[in-house]
């Protein structure tokens, strides 16, 4: 029997693929989500780093930095959505963060096995690599549908990407622990809050970019 939980991480889920349509096909969606994720994401890790931090100078750059972080992140998502080429890859490198976040859950589910770090309980082996298979094969699915262009390099794209989203992953998930939380909110139904769903997307699209420009 499928647990409550569970049925709200999938509503959701469903909810969250029905907004990355939308957003890749209506700019004035594009922007709201961006400012809403941006401005709740932001709140979320204050919240969290006050937990963790109480001296004020450090707690200052901290979350100074994460603001930055965001800004600069939201306005380059915003910037190569409005040039097609970069669209089309930018939102790949999306749905391959989200591939990696489902590959490893469905992973870890089935083949459990030997964890992977203390940091995350929930984190196996076979969670990890279920996470870069399923990117892979988004990825370069993805880019020879679209872009009709599949090599070598698109591979090495995909584990990268998925690598760096599993480390975005990680490094909340230690914060999280360090601030003795389990979500860093509630406003997703099965999935907690902004930062809870968007941790590995922070890292994995700037990086798996990097890479996309290094590789080619």
């Amino acid at each position: 029997m499928i647990s409550i939980n569970l049925q709200k991480r999938f509503y959701t889920s469903l909810f969250l693929l029905l907004s990355v349509f939308l957003i890749f096909n209506f700019n004035g969606i594009l922007i709201y989500t961006l400012i809403v994720f941006g401005v709740i994401s932001i709140l979320e890790f204050m919240q969290l780093m006050g937990k963790i931090l109480k001296n004020k100078v450090p707690l200052v750059l901290t979350n100074l930095f994460f603001i930055i972080y965001i800004f600069l992140f939201c306005f380059m998502f915003f910037l190569f959505s409005n040039l097609v080429g970069l669209k089309i890859i930018l939102f790949i490198l999306l749905i391959g963060c989200i591939a990696s976040d489902i590959g490893g859950f469905i992973f870890g589910k089935i083949f459990k096995g030997p964890k992977l770090t203390k940091i995350s309980p929930k984190k196996t082996y076979a969670g990890a690599v279920g996470s870069i298979i399923l990117t892979t094969i988004l990825i370069s699915s993805l880019f020879y549908f679209f872009l009709q262009n599949f090599n070598f390099k698109i591979i090495i794209i995909s584990v990268v990407t998925s690598i760096f989203c599993q480390i975005g992953d990680l490094l909340f998930s230690f914060l999280k622990r360090k601030a003795k939380l389990k979500d860093t909110g509630k406003i997703l139904p099965g999935h907690g809050g902004i930062l809870d769903r968007i941790d590995g997307i922070l890292l994995g699209i700037p990086i798996g970019f990097i890479s996309l420009v290094l590789v080619s």
